[in-house]
């Protein structure tokens, strides 16, 4: 074990950044096996805008939890590469809206028995005695309602 591992709940940050950048490493990795050039960054975006059919900037950033100008950067991007097209909003003129271009659908049905291998894998990875999904989901709950720094304050105030 090493010393971040015996840091225990104090480098839970580092833990799950460490186990994040693995997991990413390795998709990048399998998208490569399956002759697939994608950048995971993109994949928040590209999956909302998919779901979704058409989406707007605020939508998306809110899907993905992610703030505008980075939301925009890998809009951008998406669309020099011809996945993606927007259209103005006919409610407000001022809106885009961004939807898949014929290329960008194409990118899409290459890549779901990827997502499905993927989904597969993962679930068994993540399928321990202490379900590592449902426990992320119960922490981001619990940040949600007040988070880390909030709850500091709190405590700290209360000495």
């Amino acid at each position: 074990m090493n010393v971040i591992n015996e840091a225990g709940i104090l480098a839970i940050s580092t833990r799950l950044h460490r186990l994040s950048e693995q997991l990413r490493k390795d998709g990048a990795l399998i998208y490569k096996a399956f002759g697939i050039d994608f950048e995971l960054k993109w994949f928040p975006v590209i999956f909302t805008i998919y779901k979704k059919e058409i989406a707007s900037v605020v939508e998306i950033a809110n899907e993905i939890g992610y703030t505008h100008p980075s939301t925009i950067t890998l809009l951008k991007e998406l669309e020099k590469l011809e996945l993606i097209q927007w259209k103005k909003d006919k409610q407000d003129e001022r809106k885009r809206l961004f939807i898949l271009t014929s290329k960008g659908k194409e990118l899409i049905e290459k890549m779901k028995p990827v997502w499905e291998l993927m989904s597969q894998i993962l679930g068994d990875i993540t399928d321990n005695k202490n379900n590592l999904l449902a426990a992320i989901n119960e922490a981001e709950e619990k940040i949600e309602s007040q988070s880390f720094y909030q709850r500091a304050l709190q405590v700290k105030n209360l000495k």
